[in-house]
C-alpha cells in the first residue's frame, strides 16, 4: 500500500514570483535589499537570518545585481531552476514595465520643480532604508572583535583609501573565511 505524500510547504512558483514581485513593488524609491530581507526573513521564513547573512554576502560578492542573485538564491532552493526563474521573474517583470512608463513620464516632465523635490525625498527616503538593512545585519554579525575588524578594514578600503571591490575581497575575504572556519570549529567542539 502506498504511503500518502507528506504535504509539500515549500512555496510553489507562483508564489515565488508574487512575493518578489510584491518585494520589488514595496520598495518604490529604493531600500530593496530591506524589503527584500524583511519578507524572506521575517514574513516568509524562507531563511533564517544567519542564512540570509551568509546568502546575502554571497549574493554580493558574485557579479549582478545582489537581489537578483538572491532571488536566484532562493528560487533555487525551493524550486531549483524554475523557481529561480520564476523569482527573478517576479522581482524584475512588473518593474521593469512600470520604469519604461515611469521614465518616458519622466522624459516629458523633466523640468518640473515639484517632480525634482519629489525625487530627492525618495533618494532620502532610500538611504535611509539601506542604513536600516546595515544596521539589522550588523547587530547580529558585529559582536566579536574579528567581524568588527573585518568591518572596519573593509570600511578603510572602499571609502578611505578608495579601493576597488575585487581587491577588498581578495586582500579581506580569506581572513574572513579563515575566521568563520575557526569560529564554527570552535562552535562544533563546544557542542557534547
Amino acid at each position: 500500500m502506498n504511503e500518502p505524500a507528506l504535504p509539500d510547504d515549500r512555496p510553489n512558483l507562483a508564489t515565488l514570483a508574487f512575493a518578489f514581485g510584491l518585494v520589488a513593488f514595496e520598495s518604490v524609491g529604493g531600500g530593496l535589499a530591506a524589503w527584500t530581507q524583511r519578507m524572506i526573513v521575517e514574513e516568509r521564513r524562507w531563511l533564517s537570518e544567519e542564512e540570509y547573512l551568509s546568502a546575502s554576502t554571497i549574493c554580493g560578492i558574485l557579479p549582478g545585481a545582489n537581489q537578483v542573485n538572491m532571488a536566484v538564491f532562493v528560487g533555487t532552493r525551493y524550486r531549483g531552476l524554475a523557481g529561480a526563474a520564476a523569482a527573478v521573474v517576479g522581482l524584475v517583470a512588473g518593474p521593469g514595465i512600470v520604469v519604461l512608463l515611469l521614465g518616458a513620464l519622466y522624459l516629458r516632465f523633466r523640468d518640473v520643480p515639484t517632480l525634482r523635490h519629489v525625487l530627492s525625498g525618495m533618494s532620502c527616503a532610500a538611504a535611509g532604508l539601506s542604513l536600516s538593512v546595515a544596521w539589522r545585519q550588523g547587530i547580529h554579525v558585529l559582536i566579536k572583535p574579528a567581524p568588527i575588524a573585518l568591518a572596519a578594514a573593509t570600511f578603510a578600503f572602499s571609502v578611505v583609501w578608495h579601493l576597488p571591490l575585487w581587491v577588498t575581497v581578495a586582500t579581506l575575504a580569506p581572513v574572513g573565511f579563515s575566521w568563520a572556519w575557526r569560529a564554527q570549529a570552535a562552535r562544533a567542539a563546544a557542542r557534547p
